[in-house]
């Protein structure tokens, strides 16, 4: 019983460990969950999104092959654990800058076009998690055209 409710718990709240963590460590996980919360919206898992969502990782966060792989890996299980957004854009709200959370956004749209469609769920996860981390509309429309006009894919 005792064990049933611990794990209940830590769903709420971040582990004691993870508190006096690296801050890089708590925002490269959180964005990578995020990242891997819009890969999976769209119910396909494409070669091309997990490629891009390793390669954000890498140039995003200075990793290694290795190194973003085991982020990967980390930010899956993390993911399939939460219950909501909250436990990442908390992270990404205390640690980040305006900035920081605009480049996150830019990432996300990223995951999503890297298949060269956008999926509706993608769209709403993003929008779920911009107003979530406060970035505005217009940051949130500017990213996604960005993204778009690099990828040459038609916006929708």
């Amino acid at each position: 019983m005792m064990t049933k409710l611990k794990s209940f718990l830590d769903t709420f709240l971040p582990p004691e460990s993870s508190t006096h963590s690296d801050p890089k460590a708590l925002i490269s996980l959180a964005s990578a969950a995020l990242m891997v919360e819009v890969l999976l919206s769209d119910y396909e898992r494409k070669p091309e999104e997990k490629q891009t969502l390793l390669a954000l990782l890498k140039s995003s966060f200075s990793l290694d092959q290795s190194t973003a792989e085991q982020l990967l890996k980390q930010a899956e299980k993390a993911q399939y654990e939460a219950t909501d957004y909250f436990r990442f854009t908390s992270q990404i709200n205390d640690l980040c800058t305006p900035e920081e959370k605009i480049a996150l956004i830019q990432n996300l749209w990223q995951v999503a076009y890297a298949d060269g469609e956008l999926h509706y769920y993608e769209e709403h996860v993003i929008r779920r998690i911009a107003d979530l981390i406060y970035v505005s509309h217009t940051e949130f429309i500017t990213t996604k055209l960005k993204v778009t006009e690099a990828s040459n894919v038609m916006p929708t």
